[in-house]
């Protein structure tokens, strides 16, 4: 099995799942303007799903063209509520205005894995996991928010699964990896058969 790949993410959190899976990865951020990608692919009524797989397929091929020699693997997630992609905050009014639409519902977080070698995706995988969220009133959104440090809100969307996020929850329904945002045991399935 090949256990030496490179990250094309700046994800802490990826990271740490590839490790806690005895798979070593070097950290190559793609860097890619993923809201203008995002923005382009709605237009032209790309689903959530699509607009997944090719987030992490690009960020995958523009490292793999770097390190042409090595694996590399691109991975991307998207919250769908009822068919609107939900993006990552970029400040906590954002993140209280992400809390309040998701808040009494069930959406969809949607993570893909792209792997690519010499410039070209070999391999791609999706996976999908259900999260029904507590009604909740605006003071308890709002003390959430408070107990989450910047670090956390910003790298896991508004919610850290492991953490605190979990108490957000009625129901959870899918891979704990998929949600933290890289369905690794496919990764490792299918490392297993390259050499």
């Amino acid at each position: 099995m090949i256990d030496k790949i490179v990250l094309a993410s700046k994800s802490g959190v990826r990271k740490k799942i590839l490790e806690d899976n005895k798979i070593i990865c070097r950290v190559e951020p793609s860097n890619v303007d993923e809201e203008s990608i995002k923005e382009s692919l709605l237009k032209e009524k790309a689903t959530p799903t699509i607009i997944s797989k090719n987030l992490a397929e690009l960020k995958a091929n523009k490292i793999s063209q770097k390190f042409i020699n090595e694996i590399v693997v691109g991975a991307d997630s998207v919250i769908d509520l009822e068919g609107e992609i939900i993006s990552k905050p970029n400040n906590r009014m954002e993140a209280l205005k992400i809390l309040q639409k998701l808040n009494g519902k069930t959406h969809q977080l949607i993570s893909s894995v792209c792997i690519s070698r010499g410039g070209f995706m070999i391999w791609n995988y999706t996976d999908k996991a259900s999260l029904t969220m507590r009604n909740m009133s605006l003071l308890v959104l709002e003390a959430y928010l408070k107990k989450i440090s910047d670090v956390a809100l910003y790298a896991y969307n508004v919610y850290q699964i492991e953490g605190e996020g979990r108490s957000l929850f009625t129901k959870i329904e899918g891979d704990e990896d998929t949600i933290m945002g890289l369905p690794v045991k496919q990764i490792k399935k299918y490392l297993s058969r390259l050499e």
